[in-house]
Parts: structure tokens; C-alpha cells; sequence
């Protein structure tokens, strides 16, 4: 079966939710995917412009940490130039006029010892040493601040950058984190919270910063898709499910049921029992409450032509029987005249010519009432009761000598048409009055078998059927007879000894 032959073997909901499938579900598809893919291009750029802030936030860290070490190399060289002695005033007074400036600070020789130093820095000693133009940065051990060391010529500097000058640098450079921490390896700076790499919700970034003597963990906003999100990237989707659940329930609705009962309606109703009734309710659709209306307009329509063809055919049928009633009655008045005539013959044989012929116009008679009687079945003429019936009568009317003829009746139902019923009826009066007359005293047989569904099989035995003997123009003219009515049957006469058969044609079994 192609596919085409089940798409049209589907019910009419069962189509329109295939079609619907197939228009809309593949653009519900690539919708979703469409938004799918722009909300996830949508989080890179986020993600991306995140890091960005996050590395703006470290570069404004690391302009801080360069703008203190170059400021305090130079005050540093200029201070010890002029010798020990005093130089951390002088390099104070130099660094009060820079801007944004750490203004404490400690002067050392070149093997670490201090020499001098301006405000409280804590200890530095775990800073390395620094060569002439190196810089060394560490988290201050004892504060909560970032140690910067620089390598001048004749000894070194070292300054403290508080956590909240390094704050104050954070802000200024207008990007936002969630979390920054700093790093040297052995202590840390938390500036901005401090969520750990293990939070889904952050993404840690690490950026090195000040030659990598430190470490900066940027934490940002990790962009993921929300349940809201998946709910609009799933809206085409949920509208195809909801365009098929709409459609399908209104088509079944408004249109399958009200059709459905209209159909149950319709084939519940019998001709001639009664009005079609057709449900009034069929939904709002008008044009079904058309069609209800144009079935019941149509029907009604039918059922008067129906009336009206059947009172015609009551009306012929009444007259085709009163015809086969007045020919039965004028066939039965001929024979009776017959026989009036041949008791007022005055030989034997005009007797005898006047009984032959008055058989036969019997024979005829029993046709036409038979055909009479079925009628009404409408199934053509039982020969059954019409072969009874002509055995009766011509025992009835058989001569003197042959007043105890046996007739032995094996006889199936069947049925055929007028034509051949009269053939059979004057091929049985012919063979049994033949019999009757040459060999009274001998039983005569009568069957009828179905051969076949369209066929059967009359046969009559006696003995004095002999297909070869020719006893004169009386037999011979009897051959001739039944061989024409058997040819009326169109069927050969099958002639054996003492059993003449025919075919005939009947109606199928019922």
C-alpha cells in the first residue's frame, strides 16, 4: 500500500494534524534552533565583553602598581645621589608632588638593610632583592596591602599600596566584576569577594599581572540559559503542539461528530417506516445544518418517487395477474369444452384426439396458475408443485385401462422461468401420456435434480421408452415432439432405455 493510499485511508482530524505537522513543526524547529543559536552567540558576546571588564579592571591595577614604581625609581635615584643622609625627605618631598602616589615608602641599601623609611610599611623582608631597574612586587605580610619594590642605583625602595588605593583604582576604571583576588603564590588579597572556581555561577579568570610576581582572579557573571529562556526557545514548538490540539478537537467538534450523527442518522432510517428524523443539533456550522437540510429535502424527494413507483408497479403487477387469471380461466373453460366435446364424439379415436388435446390445454392452465401463485415471490415458477400438480391431473384424466398408473415423484426445489416452465410441463404431459397409453400398467418415474447453480436435470422412466424402436408414425412422431420441446430448453434430449433426461435452466439457491 503506497503512502498515498493511507494518507487518504486516515481520518479527516488525522489528516489535518499530519499536514499541520508538516508545515509547521519543521519552521517550530528551526526557530528553536535559531534562538537557540542567538542566545548562545548572545552569552559569548557577554561572556567576552565580561573579560574584557575583567581585564580592564587588572590593567587599571597594573597602571597603579607601574605609575608607584616608576614615581618612587625616580625619587629614589635623586634622593641617593646626594648620599645617604636625609634622603628620605628628599624623596618624600618628590613624591608629594606626583599624584596618586603611595607616600609611604622605606629606603634600602643594596643587600636589603633600611636605610630610612617614611610612615609605617610593615615588614618587607620576605620581598627578594631587586637590581638596579627591577621591580619586585609581593602581597605585604602584614597588611592589607600590595608591597612594591624597585631597584635604584647605591640600594633599593620599597612602597605599600593600600587595599583601598587598589580599590579606588578598580572604580575609577568603570568596569564591574563579581570577585577579584590577588595572588603571589604564598598569600592572597581578596579585594572583591571570593568565590571559588567550584560555583557554577562564576567563571574565574586569571590574568597575570606586574611582570607575573602576581596573579589577578577575576570572577564574572557565568551567562546561562534560563528556564525562561528554554520556555521562548520552545514557544514554536508549544504552538505547533497547541495548533494541532486546537485544530483537531475543533475539527471533531464542529465537524466529524455533527457529520457522524448526521451518518448514523441517515442510515438508521428505513423507507416506509416512518419520516426521516434528523438530529436538530449539529453545532454552530451552518453548512452542515445545510447538508441536514438538503438530505432530508433529497430523501423526502426519494421516498415520494419511491411511492409513487411503487403504487405504478402495485398497480401493474395487479393487472399482469389479473391477465394470467383471465388466460388460466379461458384455458380451463377450453378444456372444459374439450371435454364436453370428446364424451359427444362418436368414435374412439376423436374421443381420444379430444383427451390429448385437452391434457395439453390442462397443462398449459397448470403453468399459468403456478406462475399465478409466485407472483408475489417474484421468483419465477416452482416447478416442484407444478410437476405434483400435472402428475395428478393426468392420472386423472387417464383412460380406463390405465386407471391404476403409478407415477413416482422425486422432485428437488427449483425454480425457472414462464418459457420453460410450459416446455416442461407439455415435455412431462407428452412422455407420461405416451407411457400411459402404450403400457398402462407399468410405473412411471419423475425426478428433478439440481446440477448445477444455473442447471437442472428433469428425468422420466419407463419402459416403454426405447430410443431405437419405431413401432410406427406414432412413435415416431412422439420423438419429434419431445425433441422440439427439448430444444425449446435448449438442452439435447438424452434418450437410454427407459429414461428420457433434459436439461433445463433455473434460477440460483436462494
Amino acid at each position: 500500500m503506497s503512502t498515498a493510499e493511507r494518507f487518504e485511508r486516515l481520518p479527516t482530524a488525522a489528516k489535518l494534524l499530519v499536514i499541520l505537522t508538516a508545515v509547521l513543526l519543521p519552521i517550530g524547529i528551526a526557530l528553536a534552533w535559531i534562538g537557540e543559536s542567538g542566545i548562545r552567540q548572545a552569552n559569548r558576546a557577554l561572556g567576552g565583553r565580561n573579560e574584557d571588564q575583567a581585564r580592564a579592571v587588572v590593567q587599571s591595577i597594573e597602571s597603579l602598581i607601574a605609575r608607584n614604581a616608576l614615581a618612587l625609581r625616580v625619587a629614589a635615584n635623586g634622593a641617593l645621589a646626594d648620599g645617604p643622609n636625609a634622603a628620605c625627605d628628599r624623596a618624600r618631598r618628590a613624591l608629594a608632588i606626583a599624584p596618586a602616589i603611595a607616600q609611604r615608602f622605606e629606603l634600602e641599601t643594596a643587600e636589603g638593610q633600611p636605610n630610612c623609611a617614611v610612615g609605617d610599611i610593615g615588614y618587607t623582608g620576605t620581598l627578594p632583592l631587586a637590581a638596579p631597574g627591577a621591580i619586585a612586587t609581593r602581597i605585604a605580610p602584614d597588611e592589607n596591602a600590595v608591597a612594591v619594590r624597585v631597584g635604584v642605583i647605591n640600594g633599593m625602595a620599597t612602597a605599600v599600596l593600600p587595599r583601598e588605593e587598589l580599590l579606588s583604582a578598580v572604580r575609577e576604571s568603570g568596569a564591574g566584576v563579581g570577585s577579584l583576588v590577588l595572588r603571589d603564590g604564598q598569600r592572597e588579597l581578596p579585594l572583591i569577594g571570593s568565590p571559588t572556581g567550584d560555583d557554577p555561577k562564576w567563571r574565574i579568570i586569571e590574568v597575570p599581572l606586574s611582570n607575573g610576581n602576581l596573579t589577578a582572579l577575576a570572577g564574572i557573571a557565568q551567562q546561562r540559559i534560563t528556564t525562561v529562556d528554554r520556555l521562548l526557545l520552545l514557544l514554536p514548538l508549544l504552538m505547533w503542539i497547541l495548533a494541532a490540539m486546537v485544530t483537531w478537537l475543533l475539527v471533531t467538534r464542529l465537524l466529524i461528530r455533527p457529520l457522524r450523527r448526521l451518518e448514523n442518522a441517515v442510515l438508521a432510517h428505513r423507507s416506509g417506516e416512518g419520516a426521516l428524523e434528523l438530529p436538530r443539533k449539529l453545532g454552530p456550522s451552518l453548512e452542515i445544518q445545510r447538508l441536514r437540510n438538503a438530505f432530508a429535502h433529497v430523501i423526502g424527494q426519494v421516498e415520494e418517487s419511491e411511492r409513487e413507483t411503487n403504487a405504478a408497479l402495485e398497480g401493474q403487477r395487479r393487472l399482469v395477474r389479473e391477465v394470467h387469471h383471465r388466460v388460466k380461466n379461458n384455458l380451463q373453460v377450453v378444456a372444459s369444452l374439450l371435454n364436453i366435446h370428446g364424451r359427444s364424439a362418436e368414435t374412439g379415436e376423436a374421443r381420444a384426439a379430444y383427451v390429448g388435446i385437452s391434457r395439453r390445454v390442462g397443462a398449459l392452465s397448470i403453468v399459468h396458475r403456478n406462475h399465478f401463485a409466485e407472483m408475489e415471490e417474484n421468483r419465477g415458477i416452482s416447478l416442484r408443485p407444478l410437476a405434483t400438480e400435472l402428475a395428478a391431473e393426468l392420472r386423472a384424466t387417464a383412460p380406463e385401462g390405465a386407471r391404476g398408473l403409478t407415477i413416482d415423484l422425486d422432485l428437488d426445489s427449483l425454480y425457472t422461468t414462464q418459457d420453460a416452465a410450459v416446455a416442461v410441463a407439455f415435455l412431462i404431459t407428452e412422455i407420461i401420456e405416451f407411457a400411459m397409453l402404450n403400457a398402462p400398467n407399468d410405473p412411471i418415474e419423475l425426478s428433478l435434480r439440481r446440477t448445477s447453480e444455473l442447471t437442472g436435470r428433469l428425468s422420466l422412466g419407463s419402459p416403454i421408452l426405447v430410443p431405437d424402436d419405431d413401432d410406427g408414425g406414432g412413435k415416431a412422431q412422439f420423438e419429434r415432439i419431445v425433441s422440439g420441446l427439448a430444444k425449446q430448453l435448449r438442452s439435447p434430449l438424452d434418450r437410454k432405455l427407459g429414461r428420457y433426461s433434459v436439461d433445463l435452466p433455473v434460477f440460483p439457491p436462494a
